[in-house]
């Protein structure tokens, strides 16, 4: 059952104007909310237990009956291209609620696997971070004092939904050190520089795989804190990697040793 319906043909429309203010995180923080746009991505949130409190929809391309307990807006075309944050919408818009960041609201399993980024600055890193997390069954996303936010439109795009289904903290890198020697969990970090390769070292232990931001790599703090460092074979000119595509390779290599 809904808890409000309301026609919106107006971008002047209060509500329209709220939404379009979460595109600046000041408005997301202040609010402690943030949005989601397309089916696609609404459907993967509900299917992982999260629910909106506001959708704007096209009522001709999505039905918003499944979000029980949300106030839907149906919303002309126009309205909901101009609300969008991409070049075009995709029907429907839902507003959800931030949830904690917090490294206490983490709980690792049994043989624990976390991707760590350090210092990130591109919003799509961190989500095709979370999409390779989900893809691996790794326990959780942790982000070290990044220079974006999870609720960044990009970040939730590019994690293709897994920003709700892969739990996530962001600390700074002393408290994640301090988590993860509490529990027992093995620092690996990836530098190109080091001696030993992602196949040479044994990722069937408890771990946690670290990589550092786009253009300045690991800091020395993080170097010094991996209980080891592992680089990957490259045979081009490249001297380096896409944060992202760097963690892939190593979780993956985690996944296959895993599965041996």
């Amino acid at each position: 059952m809904t808890v409000a319906e309301l026609d919106i043909t107006s971008v002047a429309n209060p509500k329209i104007k709220a939404l379009i203010s979460l595109r600046d995180r000041r408005n997301r923080d202040r609010q402690k909310v943030f949005a989601v746009e397309g089916s696609r991505l609404v459907e993967r949130a509900l299917a992982a237990g999260q629910h909106p409190v506001e959708v704007f929809y096209d009522p001709t391309r999505f039905d918003p009956q499944p979000l029980g307990g949300a106030a839907v807006f149906s919303c002309s075309v126009e309205v909901l291209s101009r609300a969008s944050y991409r070049a075009t919408d995709q029907g429907v818009i839902a507003v959800y609620r931030q949830f904690d960041l917090g490294l206490d609201g983490l709980t690792p399993g049994p043989l624990p696997l976390l991707l760590v980024a350090e210092g990130l600055e591109k919003p799509g890193n961190l989500g095709a971070i979370l999409r390779t997390a989900d893809a691996v069954g790794a326990d959780a996303v942790l982000a070290v004092d990044p220079d974006i936010d999870p609720f960044n439109p990009n970040v939730v795009r590019s994690s293709t939904g897994a920003l709700f289904s892969v739990p996530i903290a962001v600390a700074g890198l002393d408290a994640v050190i301090a988590w993860l020697n509490e529990h027992q969990i093995h620092l690996i970090g990836a530098d190109p520089e080091a001696d030993q390769d992602l196949w040479s070292i044994d990722l069937t232990t408890p771990c946690a795989l670290l990589v550092g931001s786009e253009h300045r790599g690991l800091t020395e703090h993080a170097r010094k804190a991996a209980g080891d460092l592992v680089s990957i074979p490259m045979r081009g000119q490249a001297d380096s990697l896409n944060a992202s595509v760097t963690i892939a390779l190593l979780a993956f290599e985690a996944l296959r040793q895993r599965r041996a």
